[in-house]
């Protein structure tokens, strides 16, 4: 496991890739569908995004209510397909880690290159064990979204694997050449 300190330089990004391991400490924020394209509409309309995307890290999740003592409830990912065209948009404006679950466009993996971003996969199914790593979640934007408004989360340990990495490694496509041989 690889220990991260957020936000990345970007000589670690780039060390970063596919198939490493690693547990992210620092901020990262949420965002579905819903703030995806809120956010976007925003920022075509000449308004600043409620946080700084530059170097930003998106974790595509719509967190459980939190119970009594914890910062969050269950917070495992989202099937992330679905982020890709906004995704591609916030590339170009310095966004450069998106966190979620399962394959993505080939449209998103080539902008995801060429602005040198990380793909990372949290575990699926593993909502409560991913929540422990969460310390402190505050509402950022979108309150009328309630699961799927902004959340700024301080994580500790978060952990993940690098899925699609800034030289073109693909986890996905490489891990089923391998099981097919």
């Amino acid at each position: 496991m690889i220990k991260l300190k957020l936000p990345l330089n970007e000589k670690e990004l780039l060390n970063l890739k596919c198939g490493d391991e690693v547990l992210l400490t620092g901020v990262i924020y949420t965002a579905r569908d819903a703030a995806h394209k809120r956010l976007i509409e925003e920022i075509n309309a000449g308004k600043e995004p409620p946080f700084k995307l530059e170097n930003s890290v998106i974790y595509y999740v719509g967190p459980a209510p939190a119970k009594p003592g914890q910062a969050i409830g269950s917070a495992g990912p989202t099937s992330s397909y679905r982020m890709d065209p906004y995704a591609i948009y916030l590339f170009e404006k310095n966004a450069k880690i998106s966190i979620g679950k399962g394959d993505r466009s080939q449209d998103f993996k080539d902008k995801l290159n060429e602005h040198q971003g990380l793909y990372l996969s949290a575990i699926g199914g593993a909502a409560a064990l991913i929540s422990r790593s969460i310390k402190k979640c505050d509402l950022v934007a979108y309150p009328e979204l309630g699961a799927e408004a902004i959340y700024r989360l301080e994580v500790e340990d978060f952990p993940a694997v690098v899925t699609y990495d800034a030289h073109g490694g693909d986890l996905f496509q490489s891990g089923r050449l391998l099981y097919r041989k």
